[in-house]
């Protein structure tokens, strides 16, 4: 069974909620009832980028898949845009002495293989309101067939 790109990056705005304690809005910017922090800056703003899919030797086709996903860091200094950008790469990134991931990222009927930072563009300003763009890969398998 292909890997379902909407669960990926349901499973990683959770993720970015509890492990930054910032909302993070689903292709735009959260509600005001978006927990934890609803609309008060910062906040992060996930975007789908796409869902490239290959599969295992003796697999199904389509079974491994490659999540390409854009955070961006809404704030109103670029301190702040800059701060909250880190919380999101460590959420992402960062590791515990074992190796495993510091912030679990559970998918379901999946398995994360592995978490990369692909690009980022720094800091930017527009009317007045500041935004730090990251570029993250997610790389899944399927459990089932």
């Amino acid at each position: 069974m292909p890997v379902s790109g909407r669960e990926v990056s349901t499973a990683v705005q959770r993720m970015l909620a509890a492990a930054t304690a910032r909302s993070c809005g689903y292709g735009t910017a959260p509600t005001a009832s978006s927990a934890p922090s609803g609309t008060q800056l910062p906040y992060t703003v996930l975007y789908p980028l796409g869902v490239t899919t290959g599969g295992p030797p003796y697999g199904e086709p389509d079974a491994d898949a490659r999540v390409l996903l854009q955070v961006t860091c809404v704030a109103g200094t670029a301190e702040q845009a800059e701060w909250m950008a880190d919380k999101v790469r460590a959420a992402v990134l960062a590791r515990k002495t074992s190796g495993a991931y510091s912030s679990e990222l559970t998918v379901p009927g999946c398995a994360v293989m592995q978490r990369t930072l692909e690009k980022e563009e720094g800091v930017t300003v527009a009317s007045g309101v500041y935004s730090y763009v990251q570029r993250y890969v997610i790389e899944v398998t399927t459990l089932n067939s």
